[in-house]
């Protein structure tokens, strides 16, 4: 069976940024056989992420390169995806990603951010070694609420490109 993991780069815990990825890996994993592990909420580990070694962090880290697809997720700040976010991934090596297929998110507080998934987030999961066959999604932070409609949108146009990865575990 795949794995879908969700990572959440916001600095409040259980944030509109974490719902909206997970909707998005709910409406991925529907009609698959994929599993959906427990989310990665990383501000419940931001106190140890300058921490080295670190079990938890590293158990982590594991979890996350094991993932066949992995919805990254983070709220913009300064037109890009938080130090958190960037402080967790940068305990990577080169292609520590490699074989994991992402789906990078941001939610955004205004249009002119929608661009950031695309120019900022992408490249750092690409640089990573990860897929990411699929758009971004820039999610406006003020429709929260009509998630599982705008996910549902997104995802009839994008699902066919994650389904090799959701149907094939590693």
């Amino acid at each position: 069976m795949a794995s879908i993991v969700v990572l959440v780069g916001n600095p409040q815990p259980a944030s509109r940024t974490r719902r909206v990825a997970e909707e998005i890996a709910a409406q991925l994993a529907e009609g698959t056989d994929a599993v959906i592990q427990p989310t990665i909420d990383l501000a419940d580990v931001a106190g140890r992420l300058f921490t080295f070694p670190d079990a938890e962090v590293d158990a982590l880290l594991e979890r996350v390169a094991a993932a066949d697809v992995l919805v990254v997720a983070s709220p913009t700040y300064k037109a890009a995806y938080t130090g958190l976010l960037k402080a967790f991934l940068d305990r990577y090596g080169s292609n520590g990603l490699a074989g994991v297929t992402a789906v990078p998110v941001l939610t955004i507080g205004a249009p002119i951010h929608a661009l950031a998934v695309e120019h900022i987030l992408r490249p750092l999961l690409v640089e990573l070694g990860a897929s990411v066959p699929t758009r971004g999604i820039a999610f406006p932070a003020a429709d929260v609420e009509r998630r599982a409609e705008i996910v549902a949108t997104w995802v009839a146009a994008e699902a066919s490109r994650l389904a090799p990865a959701l149907t094939a575990a590693r």
